[in-house]
């Protein structure tokens, strides 16, 4: 399994910079059940920067509000200082939110490539998003071999790397990982992570979403701990590794923590 160390998280956030996505006191609501609680984070550019929690913490709440699948009914969300909060989903899109939904949500009817394309549909720029695909074969020279095969005859693995390149296809200032090892093998699981951290080494900056918590801290430059809608802790991915708290309560045996 990827580790940490300073080659994997070459994209530290810059001193100074201005943060790509902020969450200022966010609640968001499942009709009248509360599902955040006042969250409030930051993603720097060239960050990998990871949610853990357990299920029904919130995490997969955060993207969708952060993406406008659900809107927020307090406080404000920000990209690149621009209010976003309640904005529809397409504009959020078009403003660089891009998101690998959980489980997958491929086109199973439709070809690979066909996929790919519908990644960039409210894009007009035809020649950069040719080149677009051609990075998206780069990182996952499968999709290239299976271009015309039918997105549901894929395996699980497959169809991760479809989901992830399709939302690369949009050209993210952000891109939004949802459980991107879900259901796959420890050799996919560790082939996944090194794509992540190929993407964002390649210049995107990376919320995740996780509940592969040792994969998760041990790729990202910060993590923050969710639990019951509200965020708990906050620090960088190496001392949430360490942390005792965290240790016992998200990495015990089952993640191969001695």
């Amino acid at each position: 399994m990827t580790t940490a160390n300073p080659q994997n998280q070459v994209n530290s956030a810059l001193p100074g910079s201005e943060p790509v996505l902020v969450l200022d006191k966010v609640s968001s609501f499942y009709g009248n059940i509360q599902a955040l609680r006042n969250i409030s984070l930051k993603v720097y550019p060239g960050e990998i920067v990871t949610l853990i929690g357990s299920n029904g913490a919130g995490k997969t709440t955060t993207l969708k509000t952060i993406s406008g699948l659900i809107k927020p009914r307090s406080g404000q969300i920000f990209l690149k200082g621009a209010p976003i909060g309640g904005v529809s989903p397409e504009l959020i899109v078009s403003k660089g939110v891009s998101q690998s939904p959980e489980g997958r949500q491929i086109f199973p009817r439709m070809s690979v490539l066909e996929n790919l394309e519908m990644g960039a549909f409210l894009r007009k720029d035809k020649a950069e998003i040719a080149a677009d695909m051609e990075n998206v074969f780069t990182l996952f020279p499968r999709l290239k071999e299976r271009i015309k095969q039918r997105a549901g005859t894929m395996s699980g693995g497959e169809q991760q790397m479809l989901a992830m390149g399709r939302a690369l296809m949009a050209r993210p200032q952000i891109l939004l990982l949802d459980e991107p090892s879900m259901g796959l093998s420890p050799k996919l699981v560790e082939t996944i992570f090194e794509i992540i951290i190929d993407i964002n080494k390649a210049g995107t900056t990376i919320l995740l979403v996780e509940q592969n918590a040792l994969a998760a801290l041990s790729i990202a430059n910060r993590g923050y701990v969710l639990q019951t809608g509200s965020i708990v802790l906050e620090d960088k991915g190496q001392s949430l590794l360490e942390n005792e708290n965290v240790r016992r309560t998200y990495l015990g045996e089952t993640v191969g923590i001695e």
